[in-house]
């Protein structure tokens, strides 16, 4: 049996209770299409909040809104006291953004980067020196200074992106998609990054499609077609899901071991869904608990469907996680919403 604890949050600190940034009836259009719906949320000042969903969820759309790439027509916004359609360049005064595609300069050495980038916030002098030197401590780059950034790893160069970012000491932090690329080990350097940086009280905003990394964040907004799932710390969230995740591996026709299923349990297997070989449905809490419920209806199912040792290969019995949420909230599987839609520019 697998059993997953609930993720650890990224930051290390209780968020304050003021609002680093509150919106409210946001919404944008593109091309006719609803890229952005009526979106509400708040992000309490030095916390972690993320914004989850699939490709054309509209994520992009809200980041791009949040860091006044895009004018706030419908509905309105304020970052940091700042209303975000009129006062958009005092806004940017008090950002940080890290973009999904990389913007490093590859013939520029690490440290030539982080001095052109202060430049741009009018920083020079001992003042930039000394940034420039602080950020590459904070993420170990100081002994990569001299090289040039081509010649560095993805998770080096997300490392760069971000040290150059916060040269100018951003009150609020904008990361659009930024474990793109990463492997696992820089991904959870990344994490740690950011945990860091929320307990000194930088406020951070990211979008990501990754489970794992919402899961580390300490509050959530969950998006489809541009429109909130859900909004909440990601224990909350999965709360309400209830019950254990059972997934059955097969060795053959999912689609026929999924339909003895259902015809074998009926309501008890909700929210079924088939994978490639494997059949996952989610099971609610019986008398003796969650657990002892999913692990009885497996039994079940091992007497009464025909020929199960041949059929299965084996069998997970899990907590349920915020891909759970989605599907529970949505009808449909996280993966599964309008891949690959265009959103605003």
């Amino acid at each position: 049996m697998v059993v997953t604890e609930p993720a650890p949050t990224l930051s290390t600190t209780t968020p304050a209770t003021e609002a680093a940034v509150v919106a409210r009836e946001l919404g944008f259009s593109y091309k006719g299409r609803r890229a952005l719906d009526g979106v509400d949320f708040e992000v309490p000042e030095g916390s972690v909040y993320g914004f989850l969903g699939p490709n054309g969820a509209g994520k992009s759309t809200l980041f791009r809104l949040l860091a006044t790439l895009l004018p706030v027509k419908e509905g309105r916004a304020h970052l940091l006291g700042h209303d975000l359609a009129t006062e958009a360049a005092a806004v940017r005064r008090l950002l940080g953004i890290t973009f999904q595609t990389p913007s490093l300069d590859l013939a520029l050495t690490v440290a030539e980067n982080l001095r052109h980038h202060g430049h741009l916030y009018g920083l020079s002098g001992k003042a930039l020196s000394v940034a420039i030197g602080e950020q590459l401590e904070r993420f170990g780059l100081a002994d990569r200074h001299g090289e040039r950034a081509e010649k560095l790893s993805g998770g080096l160069r997300r490392r760069v992106e971000l040290a150059k970012t916060l040269l100018s000491r951003p009150r609020l932090l904008l990361l659009d998609e930024p474990s793109t690329g990463l492997d696992p080990r820089a991904r959870r350097e990344l994490q740690a990054t950011l945990g860091e940086l929320a307990a000194e009280g930088t406020t951070v905003l990211l979008t990501t499609h990754f489970i794992e990394e919402a899961e580390r964040c300490d509050r959530l907004l969950v998006l489809d077609r541009g429109r909130t799932v859900a909004e909440g710390t990601p224990t909350e969230l999965v709360a309400e899901v209830g019950g254990e995740v059972v997934t059955l591996e097969g060795r053959g026709d999912a689609a026929a071991l999924a339909a003895d299923v259902v015809a074998e349990l009926g309501d008890g297997a909700e929210n079924l869904q088939v994978a490639a070989r494997d059949v996952r449905f989610e099971v609610g809490r019986g008398a003796g608990g969650a657990q002892s419920a999913a692990w009885e209806t497996v039994a079940r199912l091992a007497r009464k469907l025909p020929g199960w040792e041949e059929r299965v290969s084996a069998v997970t019995v899990a907590r349920p996680d915020l891909e759970d949420v989605f599907l529970h909230r949505t009808g449909r599987p996280f993966d599964d919403s309008r891949r690959g839609e265009e959103e605003a520019p």
